[in-house]
């Protein structure tokens, strides 16, 4: 039944996944879910997905890639590359994990967007060495860092954090940020309303 059933929808599906999108987009947020698929036999498989919000405020999913491995940036960019050839033009910001490379994966297909580090990726990975007992007062040293109100003052808020006991127990979560930087800070620049909206890709994963 089941088959039955996806065998009627297909071509509808072809035509969706292919369709013309729109030659600008504010924002586009990208990731990866894994998800177990039947094919043979069942076995997680990446999701790789495009969520854009409109030149009117809607969100519109751009399209779902089934991928055969783990996720790399080599296969956002040919994802990336399919979506610019069905009418994407420009990408104002695009909101990703810190997958290593997809910046220049981004920059080789829209060479003017804006890549923002999802915040809570960011915060998941400088948690990544710290103790289980540790991560609830970690978390709240690094709060005032994502929640300054301009770049100067998370700077300022990271050296605190770097120059305090937790980021003197647990440098790697310092260098998680220092790392970023360039990639973390583009949302600082827009006022609070517009930062919940661009600040992490877990629309995604709802």
């Amino acid at each position: 039944t089941i088959s039955t059933i996806t065998d009627k929808v297909l071509d509808g599906m072809a035509e969706w996944q292919g369709r013309p999108l729109d030659p600008v987009y504010p924002v586009v947020f990208i990731d990866c879910i894994h998800v177990k698929i039947r094919d043979g036999q069942v076995a997680n498989r990446p999701i790789y997905i495009a969520l854009a919000v409109t030149v009117d405020g809607n969100r519109d999913i751009l399209g779902l890639w089934a991928g055969d491995g783990g996720e790399g940036a080599k296969y956002w960019q040919q994802v990336l590359t399919e979506i610019k050839n069905r009418g994407v033009a420009d990408v104002l910001m695009l909101v990703c994990d810190g997958l290593k490379g997809l910046p220049e994966s981004v920059g080789n297909v829209w060479p003017q967007t804006i890549v923002q580090t999802c915040v809570v990726h960011l915060i998941r990975a400088s948690m990544r060495f710290v103790s289980y007992g540790d991560r609830k007062a970690v978390a709240a040293a690094v709060k005032p860092i994502y929640t300054a109100s301009s770049e100067e003052d998370a700077l300022a808020a990271l050296e605190a954090f770097r120059d305090g006991p937790w980021g003197s127990k647990y440098p790697s979560a310092v260098r998680s940020f220092q790392a970023a930087w360039d990639r973390f800070t583009p949302f600082l620049a827009f006022p609070p309303a517009l930062r919940r909206v661009i600040y992490t890709t877990n629309a995604i994963e709802s």
